[in-house]
């Protein structure tokens, strides 16, 4: 018996060039695709407007320019907790008003913020979802004493001590 080899009809390995050119073509074919699907599924989005240019638009169009929301750094407050009543906390707020800053009414808000953080347990406030709660009620609060003046409440620091 004869090998294949000592025949000539060895079996022959593919060449590198044909292994380049097949992985190239394939990686062509996934670019492709890859653009066209996030093409179709990204959201077309605008240039952007230099401010100048919006603002001539805005005039020129005889609409009104929006006007920035207010935000005000109210000062910091540090207080204990209602329970256990060892434990302080501090925090740092900023209101965000939706038309006009009212330094007035920012300051009663303050005063609410820290009445209600008096009644507020450590268990409430604990964990993400506490947080969550913490940040919800507040700007619940901020917008009921603020007749809906306030738009927003934005945390700067929240230390439990």
């Amino acid at each position: 018996m004869t090998t294949p080899e000592e025949t000539g009809n060895a079996p022959k390995k593919p060449s590198a060039m044909i292994t380049i050119a097949v992985v190239l073509v394939l990686s062509a074919v996934a670019a492709g695709g890859g653009w066209v699907v996030g093409g179709m599924l990204a959201p077309q989005v605008e240039a952007a407007v230099p401010e100048d240019e919006a603002e001539a638009h805005g005039d020129e169009a005889g609409g009104e320019a929006h006007a920035a929301p207010k935000v005000v750094a109210l000062d910091p407050i540090t207080t204990n907790l209602a329970y256990p009543s060892e434990n302080w906390i501090r925090l740092e707020v900023s209101l965000v008003f939706a038309d006009m800053a009212d330094d007035a009414m920012a300051q009663t808000v303050h005063q609410d913020i820290v009445a209600y953080l008096r009644t507020v347990s450590l268990q409430q406030i604990e964990g993400a979802r506490g947080f969550q709660h913490l940040k919800e009620d507040l700007t619940e609060r901020a917008a009921l004493r603020s007749q809906g003046k306030v738009a927003s409440l934005m945390f700067r620091t929240f230390v439990i001590e």
